[in-house]
């Protein structure tokens, strides 16, 4: 277990933007970073990292966070395994404390599997490095395909002696479970039970995940036996998913990134040569065919990919289909296709880095326009495999979500068909308007209800009598993004008005506010004490409610820092949820259109009233309500006149609030 103090040190380091940005391609927007969600397929960016405040909120999935809960939620890493990550990104020495056994063998498993991965590589790198063996064979093999020195050991390229048991026997010699290398299928149990080496005789290429850690091995035998697979890859596991991984990904992120591209080859060569050349920014789908996840890995960083192809004309074709799938997921597709009989990997060496580089750069082309020509030279003078080719194409233009890029490729795909646009449209919409059908046509565009966060604009957050005589409301309304919470708040739950309560005492409590007839103070204990007789419905309110009063009770205030990093999960997600917002408010409102919309934070105590009495009203409502039902019930006529003077009585607080309020009250 982890000292609070190395914890609280870790929290104190981190930078959300530099752990996040690791993973998500992040874009500045106002005073917060944009980029698409890892959490769920989306197009449209709604995740959101507030650097400030050291958290990132989706406003689509709802997941949200600070840098550790980000860690655990990407990597799948436990709470601990989480800070030793951010630990080692920031050179922190971890202080531990003993926790219970069962905690700690929970906490070990996986991290077991990663040390035995990693182990593995180590076995396979000084094998090929320090034996007479390794050096002939393995390191042969890679100096004979033109690698050098520095590549493979950035890329840890290694290799397996060619024996039954040399990693098994040398493993548990250090002590490493046999079970870890059963799992993570570096050894395989045959028919007798007996332990062997799954990749002996093997060069190795060792897989790492995203954050750089050893989760699987590729391994290619020397021999030329045709009963003998080229490669063997480790299979599924608990720390390696093969359709989740993309070979190159950690060496490659930072140049795509850069560069705003990646390079999508087909193997562990490939990527191994075009790196070397000094492009960088490549990566393979080694050993499955293209998933939506690997493409989705990719939208991470960047929006265009190009793919580098061989010249063989059926894997051409074969490809062609898979590759439908980048577009659906919103990306732009270039292709470059090399000279027949060569890969990346030939080609690169056969002409240097310089030419390799500028041959992709005269020979990519969009991949709508390289599909249509491949089908048409296959098609040739024959109406029905052009009709078919017609077809295909506009079904690769449909998953293209974006209507502008849709459209210009309808335009250059009319000439190439030689077919009017028209006839390109009307297949088009029929094909789009199928896939509506099919999907249930959901709406798009909106956030669940229960995502939107209460605005810091908003004309309702100042009653009507609170307004300045020099800051009359304007007479044109703020645009829907801002006038968003006036809109909710003619529905709002009680459920919501306790919500607005706690956002103002976690983006305010702290703070120490002067008004005229009161003393000096703080808003959070003025907030608590005015609620005193108020109950929350909202569990979770409750307990944040009891949080402030336990704080105060030893003379400290909270900030909303305690609450995003706060044990309870309940509490840290409703403050993150509270503290985070889709909406900026937009400049050009206040420079072009010259209208001035008020911050919450400008008439503090018109904003810190109106939310107490906004949700005593609630409470009033909901109190008056309840008598009403009662008189309705009572049978006895002295106990009906008994609640006709508590309903009268309590119907002068809600006028009293209602005033105050700026409300009408119907009588």
């Amino acid at each position: 277990m982890i000292a609070k103090e190395t914890v609280d040190k870790i929290l104190q380091a981190v930078r959300i933007e530099d752990v996040v940005g690791e993973f998500v391609h992040l874009k500045k927007r106002g005073t917060s970073l944009i980029g698409n969600c890892p959490f769920h397929n989306e197009k449209t960016p709604s995740f959101n990292v507030s650097v400030n405040k050291g958290i990132y909120k989706c406003f689509g999935c709802g997941k949200g966070g600070d840098s550790v809960r980000f860690i655990m939620e990407h990597e799948k890493y436990s709470y601990p395994e989480a800070l030793k990550f951010l630990a080692n990104k920031y050179n922190i020495e971890i202080e531990e404390i003993e926790a219970s056994p069962e905690q700690q063998a929970a906490d070990n498993r996986r991290e077991s599997l990663y040390i035995i991965s990693s182990y593995a590589s180590k076995f396979f790198a000084e094998t090929m490095w320090e034996t007479t063996e390794g050096q002939t064979i393995g390191l042969g093999y890679f100096k004979e395909r033109g690698f050098r020195d520095d590549i493979i050991r950035k890329f840890e390229l290694g290799f397996s002696p060619d024996s039954w048991d040399a990693l098994i026997e040398k493993s548990k010699r250090e002590g490493f479970n046999e079970e870890f290398l059963e799992t993570t299928g570096l050894a395989i149990r045959n028919d007798k039970g007996k332990l062997y080496d799954r990749f002996r005789g093997r060069v190795m290429f060792p897989i790492h995940n995203i954050s750089g850690r050893i989760i699987g091995f590729g391994g290619r035998t020397l021999v030329t036996d045709k009963k003998v697979p080229k490669y063997v890859n480790s299979p599924e596991s608990e720390i390696y998913h093969k359709s989740n991984v993309l070979y190159g990904l950690f060496h490659a992120k930072k140049a795509i990134r850069d560069l705003d591209n990646c390079y999508l080859v087909e193997g562990y060569a490939d990527v191994l040569s075009v790196h070397q050349a000094g492009i960088e920014n490549v990566v393979a789908s080694s050993g499955t065919s293209l998933t939506t996840e690997q493409i989705r890995l990719i939208s991470r960083f960047t929006k265009n990919v190009t793919i580098l192809y061989d010249g063989d004309a059926a894997g051409i074709k074969a490809s062609l289909r898979g590759l439908d799938m980048i577009l659906e997921e919103g990306l732009d597709v270039k292709v470059v296709l090399f000279p027949d009989g060569h890969d990346p990997d030939s080609y690169v060496h056969q002409v240097g880095s310089s030419q390799f580089k500028s041959y992709i750069e005269k020979n990519q082309k969009d991949f709508i326009l390289y599909k249509t020509n491949i089908l048409l030279k296959d098609a040739a003078n024959d109406p029905i495999k052009k009709a078919a080719v017609i077809h295909d194409v506009v079904e690769s233009i449909a998953k293209i979500p974006d209507d502008i890029k849709a459209s210009v490729f309808i335009r250059e795909c009319s000439f190439l068909l030689q077919i009017e646009e028209r006839v390109l449209i009307a297949e088009l919409n029929k094909l789009r308007l199928g896939k509506l059908k099919r999907d249930g046509n959901p709406s798009q565009g909106f956030p669940p209800s229960n995502q939107y966060s209460p605005g810091a604009y908003s004309p309702v957050q100042y009653p009507s009598d609170q307004f300045p005589s020099d800051q009359s409301p304007p007479d044109e309304l703020p645009p829907p993004d801002e006038i968003l919470y006036a809109t909710e708040k003619a529905v709002e739950t009680e459920e919501r008005q306790e919500k607005e309560i706690i956002r103002l005492l976690l983006n305010y409590g702290h703070e120490l506010v002067k008004w005229d007839d009161i003393t000096d103070t703080y808003i959070a204990p003025y907030v608590i004490s005015n609620l005193a007789d108020v109950t929350f419905d909202s569990p979770v309110c409750a307990k944040i409610i009891q949080e402030y009063n336990n704080y105060m009770e030893r003379g400290e205030l909270p900030t909303d820092q305690d609450f995003i990093h706060h044990s309870d999960q309940e509490i840290s997600d409703l403050t993150i949820s509270l503290v985070s917002s889709p909406y900026a408010l937009s400049e050009n409102w206040k420079n072009s259109r010259k209208i001035y919309v008020k911050h919450e934070s400008e008439n503090m105590r018109s904003t810190i009233l109106g939310g107490i009495f906004h949700l005593k009203k609630k409470k009033v409502d909901k109190i008056l309500k309840n008598i009403r039902e009662e008189i309705q019930k009572e049978t006895d006529e002295d106990n009906q006149i008994i609640l006709m003077q508590r309903y009268v009585r309590v119907k002068e607080i809600e006028k009293g609030i209602s005033t105050f309020l700026g409300s009408v009250v119907v009588k």
